[in-house]
């Protein structure tokens, strides 16, 4: 299977959807994109050119769209999480729900950002679906926390005045930012992009290793799970499209990170920095109402 797939003659759909099914029935689960690639040798160029996207071909293979590799719907999690939830007694840590759920970390970390912003988010989750008073006692937890949460001490965005700081008494005095955001206004340029994503790196999960100028810009390791990390090959532009125009190949890089995504039914994982902040200006908005 392995050696068809990776010839050049064109590959049929079937030849495609045979393949994912013989990958689910060794695996015992639909594989994630990257388990067939590395199975099958099938390049996901051709993929989606036959397809549009991997769910698709999954959908027409009648696999169940779930699992490593897929975007579980937030009903499953919700409920995943606050089982896990219960099960422990209090919020969950990420090693907790890795122990115990049967899904990866990912779908969170995708949707909420950072580990600590999760139980916020889905009890909100719960509120707009009428969730709330049959997991009472999830939520119960989750107001205990963010309580516990609001009276620690923040952690200061600026604690002191580096010590090779001095007054230049030819410029201008400011006063303290009035946003906590590193950059005053939105990027115009791929550079921008660079600088706001090592600003928020760390929430997000990456720890940058390395930066060149050659495609792809930047190596970083990704937390994957409790105390694992992984390498990543990540992209950095200005619009997410623009990595076709400047034209990269998909194989090089496992991730775009962008301040607006406008590449459609694009193959690769996207991180649209401009959501990213609007999570974060949601989030202190509500912290301000709730204070």
């Amino acid at each position: 299977m392995k050696e068809s797939m990776t010839k050049k003659e064109p590959v049929a759909k079937e030849q495609i959807m045979k393949a994912i099914k013989e990958c689910a029935a060794k695996l015992g689960r639909a594989p994630s994109i990257s388990e067939l690639v590395k199975m099958t040798g099938m390049h996901r160029a051709c993929l989606y050119r036959k397809f549009g996207g991997y769910r698709n071909a999954l959908g027409a293979c009648g696999l169940e769209k779930s699992g490593p590799g897929y975007e579980t719907d937030l009903r499953s999690l919700f409920i995943d999480w606050g089982t896990v939830t219960r099960a422990v007694g209090r919020l969950p840590t990420m090693g907790d729900y890795q122990s115990r759920s049967k899904h990866s970390v990912q779908p969170l970390l995708r949707r909420f950002g950072i580990w600590a912003d999760i139980p916020a988010g889905l009890r909100e989750y719960a509120r707009k679906e009428a969730l709330e008073e049959d997991w009472a006692d999830v939520m119960e937890m989750i107001a205990r926390g963010q309580k516990r949460e609001r009276n620690s001490p923040r952690k200061a965005v600026q604690s002191s005045v580096p010590p090779t700081a001095r007054v230049r008494e030819d410029r201008t005095t400011y006063g303290t930012p009035l946003t906590y955001l590193p950059m005053t206004y939105a990027p115009t340029c791929e550079s921008g992009v660079i600088f706001l994503f090592g600003t928020m790196a760390h929430d997000l999960g990456f720890a940058v290793s390395h930066i060149q100028g050659a495609f792809p810009d930047c190596q970083a390791m990704r937390l994957v799970g409790p105390e694992k990390w992984q390498p990543t090959l990540v992209e950095f532009e200005l619009e997410s499209r623009n990595f076709l125009l400047h034209g990269h190949d998909v194989r090089g890089a496992d991730l775009i990170v962008c301040w607006k995504h406008n590449w459609e039914n694009c193959p690769l994982e996207v991180i649209e920095l401009r959501k990213e902040l609007q999570k974060w200006r949601e989030r202190a908005e509500k912290d301000r109402v709730i204070g």
